[in-house]
C-alpha cells in the first residue's frame, strides 16, 4: 500500500533521507520514530506529493504521488498536529464543507454518526470549533479521513499535546481504522504512544531507517534503550 524504495531527498543545505526504504501493508499502523530532523516529515511531504525525491521511487496504493495527483488525493488523509479547521463553524459544519471539498455529499445525520464514531461527543457536534481543545479537533480531522474512506492515513505527531485520557482515545480509533482496511503511517517521538498504537516502528537517524522492530516484541522500556543508543551513537 504504502512502498519507499530506496529513496532519498536532497536540498542545497543537506540531504534530508538517505536511500529510505519502507513497505506499509494494509490495514497496518506504522510509526516513524526520530528526533527533529530526522527526515520523518520529508517522509510524509514525499508521500503527499509536496516534494520530489532526488531519487528512488515512492508510490501509495500503487500510484506516484506525483504523477497521479487527483488519484491519490482521494485515496490519502493527511492529519497534522495541529488541525486546521474553520473556528466559528460547528464541528458538523466543519465536516460538511470538508466532505464538499471532496466532492462527497452527505446528510446532517450521517455526519453526525461519523463524529460519534470518531469519538465525539454529540452534545459538541453543533459547537462551535473554537472552543474545541486538540484533541476534539483532532477527532474532526480523523472524520474527515473516515468520510473521504480514505485508504491511507498520514499523521505528523498526532499525540503531541494531548492529555493521556485523549491520547488513548486516538490510539483506540487508529487501531479500529487499520482493523477497517485503513493503512497508517505516523511520525512521533512519543515511545510510549508509539509502543501502544503501532505493529511495526522505524528508528530514523539522520535521513537513515536504522532500525525496524515488530511493537509486540519489545515492551516501553525496551523501546526507549533501543532509541537512545541509536540516538546517542
Amino acid at each position: 500500500m504504502i512502498q519507499l524504495s530506496n529513496v532519498t531527498k536532497q536540498y542545497k543545505s543537506g540531504t534530508a533521507l538517505k536511500g529510505l526504504t519502507l513497505q506499509i501493508d494494509q490495514g497496518q499502523i506504522y510509526a516513524l520514530l526520530g528526533s527533529n530532523g530526522a527526515g520523518k516529515t520529508t517522509t510524509i511531504n514525499l508521500l503527499l506529493g509536496f516534494l520530489n525525491p532526488t531519487s528512488g521511487e515512492v508510490t501509495l496504493d500503487g500510484l506516484s504521488p506525483f504523477k497521479d495527483r487527483k488519484a491519490i488525493s482521494k485515496r490519502v488523509a493527511y492529519i497534522p498536529e495541529n488541525v486546521s479547521l474553520y473556528p466559528y463553524l460547528t464541528g458538523v459544519e466543519n465536516l460538511d464543507y470538508f466532505c464538499s471539498l471532496a466532492g462527497i455529499k452527505k446528510s446532517k445525520q450521517a455526519l453526525k454518526e461519523i463524529l460519534t464514531k470518531c469519538g465525539l461527543q454529540s452534545g459538541a457536534h453543533t459547537q462551535k470549533v473554537a472552543g474545541y481543545s486538540k484533541g476534539m479537533r483532532q477527532k474532526v480531522g480523523i472524520a474527515i479521513a473516515y468520510a473521504k474512506e480514505a485508504k491511507v492515513l498520514l499523521l505528523d505527531e498526532p499525540a503531541s499535546g494531548l492529555d493521556p485520557a485523549a491520547s488513548n482515545e486516538l490510539t483506540m480509533l487508529l487501531k479500529q481504522l487499520a482493523k477497517e482496511g485503513a493503512t497508517i503511517l505516523m511520525a512521533s517521538h512519543d515511545l510510549f504512544r508509539v509502543r501502544e498504537i503501532s505493529d511495526r516502528i522505524g528508528i530514523l537517524k539522520k535521513g537513515e531507517l536504522v532500525r525496524e522492530l515488530k511493537a509486540e516484541t519489545v515492551s516501553a522500556n525496551e523501546l526507549e534503550k533501543v532509541y537512545l543508543d541509536y540516538m546517542q551513537a
